[in-house]
C-alpha cells in the first residue's frame, strides 16, 4: 500500500521534475524517476512502482514531442511505422514479462551501451547533420518496424536504456540529426510507454493519483528540457546523450553485478 505523505509527494515531483528534463533532452528519465520511487516506497510491489513511472514518463515524452515538432519536420514514413510497431512490440513484451528471464538482459546491458557509447565518442561528426527525406531507401520502412517492434518489446519486457537505444538507431540507422532523432524517439517511446499503462491499468497496477500528479512534473521538466534542446542544438544533446548514457553503463553494471 502506497501511503499519502507530504514530504515524500514532494520528494517525488521533484524528482518526475529533474526526470522530465533530462528524458526530453538525451532519454534515461528512468535513471532519476525509477530510483526515486523505489526509495520512497521500499516495501511497495516493484510492479505498483513501474507502472507509475510509466504514467508519469507518457506525459512527459508526448509533450517534449510537441515542442520538438514545432522546430523539427519528420519523415513519417519512417516514424509513423517505428510507431505503430513499438506500441505491438511493447504490448508483447510486457505479456511476455514473466515468461522470460531477466538475467542474461540485465547483465549483457552495460556492456551493449559501452559499445554504443565508445562508437559515439569516436565518430565526432555523428548526428550533427540531418539527412532530407527525399534520400531515403525503400527498405528503410521495413527497418523502421522491425525498430519499433524489438525495442518496443525490450521496453515492455525489460526497458532501461530504451530511449537512448532509440536515439543511437535513429542516428545511426537513419542518418538523422541528434535533434531530429530525439523528436522521432519522443513519440516512439511514448508509444511504448502507452501500451505498458494500458496493460498495467488492466492489471489494476497503478495508482492514478500519484501516477498523475507525477505526470505534471514530468511534464513541466520536459518543457525545460525541450527548450534547452531545441535552443541549442545537436551538439548540446549529443554532449547530454554520452553523459546520460555513460551513468546508464554504471547504474545498469552495479544492478546487474553488485546489487545482488
Amino acid at each position: 500500500m502506497l501511503e499519502f505523505s507530504e514530504w515524500i509527494w514532494i520528494f517525488l515531483l521533484f524528482a518526475a521534475f529533474i526526470a522530465g528534463t533530462v528524458d526530453a533532452v538525451a532519454g534515461g528519465g528512468g535513471l532519476i524517476q525509477v530510483p526515486a520511487l523505489f526509495a520512497a516506497y521500499p516495501e511497495a510491489h516493484p510492479a505498483n512502482l513501474l507502472a507509475i513511472n510509466k504514467v508519469s514518463g507518457v506525459g512527459g515524452t508526448l509533450n517534449a514531442a510537441r515542442r520538438y515538432l514545432h522546430h523539427v519536420d519528420l519523415p513519417w514514413k519512417i516514424v509513423a511505422p517505428a510507431i505503430v510497431a513499438g506500441f505491438f512490440g511493447s504490448l508483447l513484451g510486457a505479456g511476455a514479462l514473466s515468461h522470460i528471464p531477466d538475467g542474461p538482459i540485465r547483465k549483457a546491458l552495460p556492456f551493449v551501451l559501452l559499445a554504443l557509447l565508445i562508437y559515439t565518442w569516436f565518430q565526432p561528426n555523428l548526428g550533427l547533420e540531418h539527412r532530407e527525406s527525399n534520400a531515403l531507401n525503400r527498405n528503410e520502412r521495413a527497418k523502421a518496424i522491425l525498430l519499433g517492434a524489438g525495442l518496443g518489446f525490450y521496453d515492455g519486457i525489460f526497458g532501461p536504456g530504451t530511449g537512448s537505444f532509440f536515439l543511437f538507431i535513429f542516428v545511426r540507422v537513419f542518418h538523422f540529426d541528434f535533434l531530429h532523432a530525439s523528436a522521432a524517439t519522443k513519440l516512439v517511446n511514448a508509444a511504448t510507454n502507452v501500451a505498458s499503462v494500458l496493460l498495467f491499468a488492466g492489471l489494476g497496477l497503478v495508482r492514478w493519483e500519484l501516477g498523475l500528479a507525477m505526470m505534471v512534473a514530468n511534464i513541466a521538466g520536459s518543457q525545460l528540457g525541450s527548450r534547452l534542446a531545441i535552443k541549442r542544438g545537436s551538439a548540446f544533446v549529443k554532449k547530454a546523450f554520452l553523459l546520460v548514457v555513460s551513468c546508464l553503463i554504471i547504474k545498469s553494471a552495479y544492478d546487474a553485478f553488485f546489487n545482488i
